[in-house]
């Protein structure tokens, strides 16, 4: 909508959108007057907490902060759990006993492991800074956004309260119009005046009325183009409540430009936000420097396994004292003088039971675990740390320029600003020096007409003269107030005084 304007229509009408801008972000409750009336505080925060491209950068805010709040946990140890199950048949390893077996095998793996990094040239050191500038990058391109909706809003506002004055005027015009008929009719009738000069001016009570309403449609359309910047029905009935503007001044402005530029390029989010977008990719050029240096891990585990061949008992020493007893084989002997005698010898059994080995008993057997130490030496990687690290060297030389564009913007906005309230200025004055020249003008013309010395034609181009330059007055003093606040805004100075 905004392109669709005169430059000078928007410069003049997009202050009002900054007025209230601190208040606007302290307020979360969308108040509705009983009578559907509505200021520009409240135009602005329905808009805002309605708009789809406000919620999409909010959105990009909590995206970043949770890939912040993620790398920041990546300096911490990480650990894994692990589990299997598998079968085997034929000829294959005891996971018990690691022998071959010719049998079928049904077992269980379990690992438990944690790993952390020790060193990496400081990739996680810098990836936690440069998430935490984009946070601040994507928080600054919210308030421009939100500046965006702002403006518009603030632009179809004031569209509205200039037409209401508009119409004002233009009523004002159609009665002193109508009082001027009715009189004409009464000389005409009682022979005074010629029966055209009452044609004349019933003409001009018509092209009144036609203004009057072109003035109410321009009005109905301001409202449905505010109503859809604030997602609401064209149906829904809205008035607003109109800001009231002191008559200008014209004293000169307190600052330079120079001085505006300084302040606007110390309080803009744009300009903060493309200096962040430089330093986050410094910070990036770090980060894939680290990649070419060693990484120092620190691993550990915890493992056990089970198998379904592993015997079912086994004998469990409970420390008491061994037991010796002497036993006589039945199989071994030794022959002496043609006769066989059994071997008997002396064994030794420790203290202990033949207890069941169930599947915790193993699992609890089997378990070991481990501690590494791991260094990793990048020695060469096909060129990909160093076509990176030139990528990245040309990526921060993109946002200085970017910024660096974001700067002459700035400055080009901020002298083009202070020309055009010096131009509103010079418009003004002369529209009212116009405006008190032909009402002196129209006086004498309404004497004239009145004993007959003008004729209709005249009188009514007396008229049309001061109703115009009644309508430019309205438009020029608008004009220059707010392109005054426009460089108030830039100097960072309440908005809020008229």
């Amino acid at each position: 909508m905004m392109n669709s304007l005169p430059k000078s229509a928007f410069l003049a009408f997009m202050l009002c959108g900054l007025v209230l801008f601190q208040s606007v972000y302290g307020q979360t409750n969308i108040p509705k007057k009983a009578d559907n009336t509505y200021s520009l505080e409240d135009c602005i925060r329905i808009a805002l907490e309605t708009n789809p491209q406000v919620k999409q950068s909010e959105i990009q805010v909590q995206r970043d902060n949770n890939i912040h709040e993620q790398s920041r946990w990546q300096r911490w140890p990480s650990l894994s759990f692990n589990a299997a199950q598998g079968f085997n048949s034929g000829r294959n390893i005891d996971p018990f006993t690691n022998q071959f077996v010719q049998q079928n095998i049904s077992q269980n793996q379990f690992q438990l492991g944690s790993s952390v990094i020790l060193f990496s040239g400081f990739q996680l050191k810098n990836t936690v800074k440069r998430n935490e500038i984009n946070i601040k990058a994507s928080q600054k391109d919210l308030d421009a956004a939100r500046n965006d909706i702002m403006l518009n809003v603030a632009l179809s506002y004031l569209q509205v309260i200039s037409n209401e004055e508009l119409i004002g005027v233009a009523q004002r015009q159609v009665d002193a119009s109508n009082l001027q008929v009715d009189r004409t009719k009464k000389l005409v009738e009682a022979g005074t005046l010629a029966e055209s000069n009452l044609l004349d001016l019933r003409a001009q009570l018509a092209n009144d009325e036609l203004t009057l309403v072109n003035a109410q449609n321009n009005l109905e359309t301001a409202k449905l183009n505010l109503k859809q910047l604030m997602n609401m029905p064209g149906s829904d009935e809205i008035n607003l409540i109109k800001i009231p503007v002191a008559d200008p001044n014209l004293k000169a402005y307190d600052a330079t430009i120079q001085q505006i530029y300084e302040s606007a390029m110390s309080n803009l989010p744009q300009m903060k936000a493309a200096e962040l977008r430089t330093e986050a990719a410094k910070k990036n050029i770090e980060i894939i420097r680290g990649s070419a240096m060693p990484t120092l891990s620190l691993n550990g585990g915890i493992n056990t396994t089970f198998s379904s061949v592993a015997p079912k008992e086994r004998f469990i020493s409970d420390g008491s004292p061994s037991k010796s007893q002497v036993v006589t084989s039945s199989s071994d002997y030794i022959i002496v003088n043609d006769q066989q005698y059994p071997i008997v010898q002396t064994v030794s059994t420790p203290g202990g039971t033949l207890k069941h080995f169930g599947y915790l008993d193993q699992l609890n057997f089997n378990r070991n675990s481990s501690v590494n130490l791991s260094l990793r030496i990048p020695i060469f990687t096909n060129f990909q740390v160093r076509y990176n690290l030139a990528n990245a060297k040309l990526q921060q030389q993109t946002t200085e320029f970017q910024a660096q564009q974001v700067q002459l913007t700035i400055r080009k906005n901020v002298e083009q600003a202070y020309i055009d309230m010096n131009n509103a200025a010079k418009r003004y004055s002369a529209t009212a020096n116009q405006v008190r020249a032909l009402t002196e003008a129209f006086r004498v013309s309404q004497v004239r007409f009145d004993v007959g010395a003008i004729n209709s034609v005249e009188y009514n181009i007396a008229k049309a003269n001061l109703d115009r330059a009644n309508g430019n007055l309205v438009q020029t003093k608008y004009d220059y107030v707010f392109r005054t606040k426009i460089l108030d805004f830039y100097m960072n100075r309440p908005l809020s005084d008229f």
